[in-house]
């Protein structure tokens, strides 16, 4: 587990040490709450978050082949404390 201040996540994957806490501090938003996962990934070394519910994790992989730089760093969180039954509103 990993205290940020915006509470604890657990680390999934840690890709070529992308989890920097300073910048995920800076660049995470109170709408990821509802997501059980978060993946960041540096981009001309800016970080992007994106969000992934329980029944989309499983595309995980292929946002980071279609969506990323290749071999680029990046880290998947997970949030504990996001009830995984919940239905998300669009």
């Amino acid at each position: 587990m990993i205290e940020t201040i915006h509470g604890e996540f657990e680390i999934v994957k840690n890709f070529r040490d992308a989890f920097i806490l300073d910048d995920f501090n800076k660049r995470y938003i109170d709408v990821f709450n509802i997501y059980p996962y978060v993946v960041g990934d540096y981009s001309a070394g800016i970080l992007r978050l994106k969000g992934f519910t329980k029944d989309n994790f499983n595309i995980i992989p292929d946002y980071l082949v279609e969506s990323c730089a290749p071999n680029c760093a990046y880290f998947i969180l997970k949030n504990p404390h996001v009830n995984p039954n919940q239905n998300r509103k669009e």
